[in-house]
């Protein structure tokens, strides 16, 4: 792994985790409370997976964005019933159908799986609860997020994306070629805002990633410093992208000739640069 890709895996963030997926309308509050607590997990995680290289990254963010509905959800939304006497996942006790849905952000299923998980959670946290007597941990943070290095290494995923292999992966994870078009343009997405960090690494230029409404933490609050620095928002500093900070950003765009959506990407942040270096 090169010296660039360990700072790559150390850059992926809640901004990168947003420019992958469209905005979840009436989810959009539940999808940005995942995307931030599955963000804060990644970078270690990255790291002692060795899913440490823009392949690895970009196809396991895709994957798992298409499993978890664009980071809306952290559990199956059908009930579970259609994998009821399944042998082929362990499901041998009336109700396992049920009991083991789809959960996590890869979503697990099975009582196998769970008892798999539960096994290999133990190597490495030896307190952790039991995932066959509480399957329903594993749609909770920091479970949820386990899971999902826990399939990806258990399967050997990272060849798949070595190989820049989507379909393969895809059998991997659901069998077959559900949704495989969705998840070719999340992978689409996925490299072109890891493919953005990379060329501001090689640049030396500081990274930007990707901020928009519902988003919250220190990038948030530089970008409401620089728009504070233009002159176009006059609230309080409080890190937290709000209908404030994102009418603000309107503002600024309409002002600047950029697209009016509100949101903070490269373009925008082009044009802000004075002004982040005023803020810093």
């Amino acid at each position: 792994m090169s010296s660039l890709d360990q700072r790559l895996a150390a850059r992926i963030d809640a901004g990168v985790l947003s420019a992958i997926v469209p905005r979840a309308g009436a989810r959009a509050g539940q999808q940005a409370a995942i995307i931030n607590k599955f963000a804060a997990m990644l970078s270690p995680l990255l790291d002692r997976f060795q899913v440490d290289t823009a392949l690895r990254i970009e196809h396991m963010l895709a994957q798992t964005a298409h499993e978890s509905d664009s980071f809306c959800t952290t559990e199956e939304y059908a009930s579970g019933a259609a994998y009821e006497g399944r042998a082929d996942l362990g499901n041998n006790k009336p109700g396992d159908g049920k009991r083991f849905k789809g959960r996590g952000l890869i979503q697990l299923t099975g009582r196998s799986n769970y008892a798999r998980f539960t096994t290999w959670m133990r190597a490495i946290i030896s307190d952790c609860p039991d995932f066959v007597a509480n399957p329903e941990l594993v749609a909770e943070f920091p479970w949820a997020a386990w899971s999902v290095f826990f399939f990806w290494s258990e399967h050997g995923l990272n060849a798949y994306a070595d190989r820049d292999d989507l379909l393969g992966a895809t059998r991997v994870i659901n069998g077959g070629r559900n949704g495989l078009a969705a998840r070719a343009a999340l992978l689409a997405k996925a490299k072109s805002a890891i493919g953005a960090l990379q060329a501001d690494g090689i640049s030396g230029r500081q990274a930007y990633a990707v901020l928009r409404r519902g988003m919250s933490g220190e990038r948030v609050g530089s970008l409401q410093q620089a728009l504070a620095a233009a002159g176009f928002y006059s609230l309080a500093i409080d890190e937290d992208f709000g209908p404030g900070t994102e009418n603000a950003l309107k503002l600024f765009q309409r002002a600047r000739g950029l697209t009016v959506d509100g949101i903070a990407g490269r373009e925008t942040f082009a044009a802000l640069d004075p002004y982040l270096a005023k803020a810093a």
